[in-house]
């Protein structure tokens, strides 16, 4: 069986200790574990800045660095296991454990804790941060910046409902691979809302699709629905906001939109990735 290697560390030449015996390669080498330090990271399917953008790592997301080599580190992303090629200088060791994590869709990083100052960096929602003071109305982080508290929340404190944090990336721009207030595609928004509500996942939409909660039965009128459930097609992925509502990060207008299903549905499969495949419902997801 071929791993799959968007999360198999493998290659012909080099592969992670933990696979000797499943893989071939003329070398295995044990992962230097990291901490990402720019606001976000470009998880690249090559080393090279032109090659096709797989997914993103947010701030204060621990990787395992299984080879560096110029200016490219070649990673395995601890939360869902995505394997590709970071910038080397998007990552560190020397950084603390993260305390916190952005709840808000976006905030900025200010040099003091004043909102006139100009702006470092901005974070987006789940980026995960070193929390080391108070001064007044902001948050001291370890490196010295200053963010609102406001648009904080510990990293244990969760939302409660994942839909709600979906909504709020409403018209932010489709992006391919993108995982960020900057820019999404369906299962960066799926994965990013189930994050902040504490429910781990997978990146990619037919992996979301193997993992998450229990397939419902449908027909042509697609009665019974609720909001949070999940509707897949073959390479799409979309949210339920109420019995009829589909909320997903489409190419169609190249944003996050809001949409009845069924006009979702018979464009979709008119025009792009065919009929619905499965509708799923989480545990514990009671209409509300």
């Amino acid at each position: 069986m071929i791993p799959d290697r968007r999360i198999t560390p493998f290659r012909p030449d080099l592969a992670a200790s933990s696979l000797i015996g499943q893989v071939e390669a003329r070398a295995f080498v044990e992962p230097e574990p990291a901490r990402v330090v720019a606001p976000s990271a470009p998880l690249r399917r090559e080393p090279r800045p032109d090659a096709a953008l797989d997914t993103e790592a947010l701030m204060g997301e621990r990787v395992d660095v299984y080879e560096r080599h110029e200016g490219w580190a070649w990673v395995q992303l601890a939360g869902d296991g995505y394997v590709g090629y970071l910038p080397d200088d998007a990552l560190r060791q020397d950084v603390p454990e993260p305390s916190h994590r952005v709840g808000a869709l976006r905030t900025f990083v200010y040099p003091g804790p004043s909102m006139k100052l100009p702006p470092l960096e901005s974070l987006s929602l789940g980026a995960q941060i070193s929390v080391a003071g108070e001064a007044g109305e902001f948050l001291i982080l370890a490196d010295g910046g200053h963010v609102f508290a406001g648009h904080i929340s510990p990293r244990d404190r969760f939302e409660p409902d994942f839909v709600a944090v979906a909504e709020r990336f409403l018209h932010v721009p489709y992006l391919w691979g993108g995982k960020t207030s900057h820019g999404l595609d369906c299962s960066g928004l799926t994965q990013l809302a189930l994050a902040a509500a504490g429910i781990s996942s997978p990146r990619d939409s037919d992996m979301l699709e193997a993992a998450l909660g229990e397939s419902l039965s449908f027909d042509e009128d697609l009665a019974g629905l609720q909001r949070g459930d999940l509707v897949f097609w073959k390479g799409h992925v979309g949210v339920l906001t109420d019995h009829d509502t589909l909320l997903h990060a489409t190419a169609y207008t190249m944003r996050v939109m809001s949409e009845p299903l069924r006009e979702a549905r018979d464009r979709i499969r008119a025009k792009s990735f065919g009929a619905i495949t499965s509708i799923r419902r989480l545990p514990g997801l009671s209409a509300g």
